[in-house]
């Protein structure tokens, strides 16, 4: 009888990525060497499809893989941001039960950046947008950039903000040292600087006020959080409201303006300080696809020691409330 049927895990992956053919021979040329991930990065239809169903995955919101556009001309990246958006959107009509998109954005010309947010939420149905990092060096707290967070703010819809290699400066004084360059990218990239990075635009963010502005802007982040649940306790005692000026302190910015995902960071001690930190109701499933396997991040979500009801929240009851899905 189907009442007696087992009930099965809905399940909404967020940080999960593509790309366009066009991307790959361009400012994603690097990519050009790995043969079958790029397959599972440009394949938008059946091959996607059929690995989200032997995972257990219900529905992924898709976006562009890094580096995205945030480095190119200004004139370059709004071509490409606006062809890829395209390219999303015909994927997303073509199967609207289980793709939704970020945009991609310009954010080197914020104007025309805000008005692609707008056109592709309003057009599309996209349910926010991807920023990949710094944009040639400058972080969203440069009111530069306040634009596209006034415009998200207004439409009620989250940016995720997504890791990226340091700026040049950077990686030469920091990461560059008595080892090899494939350690050093090692360093710079997945092993430490992405996330470090991403943390510390995250911060950035907060320290400039741009949440005291734009109250209602919601941010996502992956990787458990990059680093940041673990030192919250050490940044709040370092920078209290008297210091920073602040509406509030770091930690509510955290809880009241951040969501958190897992994006292959399928560990438990890892989760347990994010849970303590902002709660159950700030954390969303991702599977960093097709960087990591589907199948392990719902195999860790599944054997995570939580409640059901909490359970469900994270695999997608937080998702269909922030994305309105």
């Amino acid at each position: 009888m189907e009442q007696n049927k087992p009930r099965t895990l809905r399940t909404i992956t967020l940080e999960e990525h593509f790309a366009t053919r066009e991307f790959v021979q361009g400012p994603g040329h690097y990519l050009a060497g790995f043969g079958p991930l790029v397959d599972q990065l440009c394949d938008l239809g059946d091959g996607r499809i059929a690995a989200m169903d032997a995972a257990g995955i219900d529905m992924q919101i898709l976006s562009l893989t890094a580096p995205g556009v945030e480095q190119l001309e200004p004139a370059e990246a709004i071509t490409y941001a606006r062809r890829i958006n395209e390219q999303l959107a015909e994927a997303v009509r073509a199967h609207p039960g289980r793709f939704a998109g970020f945009a991609t954005l310009p954010t080197s010309s914020p104007d025309v950046a805000a008005a692609e947010l707008e056109r592709t939420v309003r057009d599309y149905g996209f349910k926010g947008a991807m920023i990949n990092g710094h944009t040639r060096g400058r972080y969203l707290d440069d009111s530069f950039f306040w634009p596209i967070l006034e415009r998200a703010a207004a439409l009620q819809v989250p940016l995720y903000i997504h890791p990226t290699p340091p700026p040049p400066a950077v990686m030469e004084a920091s990461y560059q040292g008595n080892y090899s360059q494939q350690v050093a990218f090692g360093l710079a990239t997945g092993g430490w600087g992405w996330h470090i990075e991403t943390a510390l635009h995250v911060m950035r963010l907060i320290l400039s006020g741009a949440l005291d502005r734009y109250p209602e802007l919601q941010i996502v982040i992956g990787h458990m959080g990059e680093v940041l649940p673990f030192m919250l306790p050490r940044i709040e005692l370092s920078m209290p409201t008297t210091t920073t000026s602040l509406q509030h302190s770091i930690g509510e910015y955290l809880r009241t303006n951040l969501h958190f995902t897992f994006a292959g960071f399928n560990w438990t001690p890892m989760f347990q300080v994010l849970l303590d930190q902002v709660g159950v109701e700030r954390i969303m499933f991702s599977a960093d696809y097709p960087y990591m396997p589907m199948e392990r991040a719902l195999s860790f979500l599944q054997d995570l020691a939580i409640s059901a009801e909490d359970r469900e929240r994270i695999a997608h009851g937080n998702a269909e409330h922030l994305f309105k899905l």
